[in-house]
């Protein structure tokens, strides 16, 4: 858990959750859900919970393999991409979980230093300490 927060949003979703609309409180984003046909709804082009997970780790693990080639006085090119694959499905107990995959493309750069980079992005990366390591999760009823 960070150990001090230097910025925090918040956003709110109303309807029928994920057939629902979700917006930032600052009303700098605004999305109406679409069920995927796969989980039972209408499906479309409509975005949905995964899809903002994906977009929203893929953008953050990129930064964060910038963040950690610096540190280390390395670079990552201009032309780098980060693919988050997003799946979900039921868990054995209750309730439905999510795998992820995350592939990388470092052109130009030496296997050996790629790895080392997306190690060291994966490890300070929050996405991926908060779906390895576990983050702070406080539900309230307000």
């Amino acid at each position: 858990m960070p150990t001090k927060i230097i910025y925090s949003t918040a956003a709110t979703a109303t309807g029928g959750g994920r057939d629902g609309h979700s917006q930032t409180d600052d009303g700098t984003f605004s999305v109406d859900l679409t069920v995927p046909k796969e989980m039972g709804g209408p499906g479309g082009d409509g975005p949905n919970p995964e899809k903002l997970f994906a977009t929203g780790y893929a953008g953050c693990f990129l930064g964060a393999m910038r963040f950690y080639a610096a540190q280390k006085k390395l670079t990552v090119p201009d032309d780098a991409k980060v693919h988050v694959e997003v799946g979900i499905g039921p868990r054995e107990d209750l309730g439905f979980g999510l795998d992820v995959k995350i592939k990388v493309e470092l052109p130009g750069v030496d296997p050996e230093t790629a790895k080392d980079i997306i190690a060291g992005g994966h490890g300070v990366c929050p996405y991926s300490n908060a779906v390895t390591k576990g983050l702070s999760v406080t539900p309230e009823l307000v």
